[in-house]
């Protein structure tokens, strides 16, 4: 018996596709088989599992289970609920490895499947290796059992220890997605005022699309804080990994901005640490960080690869641009929003200052948004390699960390592949309007060079 998944499915850092056109029950089962298989050739013998409010999770969660038994592993079943949850089991039970079925912050008819292996994230070569198990059929026999553990009341335990935030006048917006009950049962217990939006888990996403770094799906919540005169708002994806934040007039905080605010009280905790971010961050967090003492690391975007670097460097914090933030040195490694929140409070509570006063300290630069543009798979790559090649040998000041970051006396620009889509993305940041309409003139003329119109 072999199965053949769908090319488009086996991505960089998880396994996902359309449910019904590239992702389906026999994808899932076979996922099962070939994970229990890679599980206990390493060693283990249990897998935790949970999964997201799709409407499609519970069938691929039977699939994915009986796949995994199939193959002799004991699963675990901690049921509906966010990303983090399913890390922060993996890390605290006795199990070796673990997987959330969740579409993340994809359209309601997407889902897919994110694993963790003895306590490391599983991608790239990793996934590659699942999908040539199942080409193979080379699968594990067994009969594993199926056990059922409730893990709310701990996880929402481990993000109240210590609390130390103060009081707050806080909105928060779950768009529908699995986070909703662990934010209801988590503000019970905080301080303060809280008012929820969207908490009810609903695959169909009928408010907004969960995707806090979308403008777009902040303006319920941008309404209810400035409305009720709320201190700010906190909002989360789909799968509960990803936060977005806006201040008390409303104005949106970034995931760079973000981690200058977390980086602060980190620092004065664990001075000179190293604090990680990706590529397409503000040199003013990197530049913050270093004025703080801590040692700002540029990586390469990607959760898997920013948790890799963390657990790597040891360092106690990282953050994305897309809003997965990670707490290392105690904790588990790995992108946590609902936690990320609850420190994002005690970086605000030890500052003395509101989140209003704190984002207008803020340097107002001008940027661009994520720039995303359609290029043949084939290209995407070899694109990003003839750019380089010409800015080597311009002596041009150049970070190939991923891609191409380009620092200019009007500030920087990056041009990069997207490791999961046929497009080539890129970014810029200048102090003013006139510097960053040159640095878009140099991303085009590059990009020209290469028979590539930006659209």
């Amino acid at each position: 018996m072999t199965h053949h998944f769908h090319p488009s499915s086996l991505r960089e850092y998880d396994i996902r596709g359309v449910v019904g056109r590239t992702l389906g029950s026999a994808d899932a089962h076979a996922i099962g088989r070939g994970f229990a298989t890679l599980v206990r050739r390493a060693g283990g013998t249990r897998v935790v599992v949970g999964r997201d409010g799709r409407l499609s999770s519970p069938e691929l969660e039977a699939a994915l289970v009986a796949g995994l038994t199939a193959s002799g592993v004991d699963v675990v079943r901690i049921g509906l609920g966010p990303t983090p949850m399913l890390y922060h089991a993996e890390a605290m039970l006795e199990v070796d490895g673990g997987i959330q079925i969740t579409g993340s912050h994809n359209p309601a008819d997407y889902n897919g499947f994110k694993m963790v292996l003895q306590h490391r994230p599983f991608f790239g070569d990793d996934i590659q290796r699942l999908g040539a198990i199942a080409a193979a059929g080379d699968w594990d026999e067994g009969a594993g059992t199926v056990t059922d553990h409730d893990h709310v009341d701990a996880y929402v335990g481990r993000l109240m220890a210590g609390y130390a935030g103060g009081s707050y006048r806080i909105g928060w917006d779950t768009g529908s997605g699995a986070a909703g009950p662990v934010i209801e049962r988590l503000v019970a217990l905080l301080p303060g005022e809280h008012h929820l939006l969207f908490t009810e888990v609903d695959g169909r996403f009928p408010h907004h699309h969960p995707d806090p770094t979308e403008e777009a799906n902040l303006v319920d919540l941008k309404r209810l804080v400035v409305d009720k005169g709320l201190d700010f708002g906190l909002a989360f994806d789909g799968d509960g990994d990803r936060i977005g934040a806006v201040d008390g007039r409303g104005r949106t905080l970034w995931g760079d901005q973000l981690l200058m605010l977390l980086a602060e009280p980190q620092l004065r905790e664990t001075p000179g640490a190293t604090i990680i971010a990706d590529v397409k961050a503000s040199q003013l967090l990197f530049d913050r960080i270093a004025e703080l003492g801590g040692k700002p690391l540029m990586w390469k975007t990607g959760h898997s690869p920013v948790k890799t670097k963390l657990l790597e460097t040891g360092a106690p914090l990282a953050a994305e641009m897309s809003g997965h933030v990670f707490f290392g040195g105690d904790d588990y490694g790995f992108d946590d929003a609902p936690y990320a929140a609850v420190r994002l409070i005690r970086a605000i509570h030890m500052s003395g200052r509101s989140l209003t006063e704190l984002r207008d300290a803020m340097p107002e630069m001008a940027t661009t948004p994520e720039l995303r543009f359609k290029v043949d798979e084939a290209r995407k790559f070899a694109v990003v390699d003839e750019v380089l090649a010409r800015l080597a040998a311009s002596g041009a000041d150049v970070n190939t960390t991923d891609g191409a970051r380009v620092t200019t006396a009007d500030g920087w620009w990056l041009l990069r592949a997207s490791n999961t889509q046929d497009v080539l993305t890129a970014r810029a940041e200048a102090r003013d309007a006139d510097g960053l309409a040159r640095l878009l003139a140099e991303v085009d003329a590059q990009l020209a060079a290469s028979g590539v119109v930006r659209g």
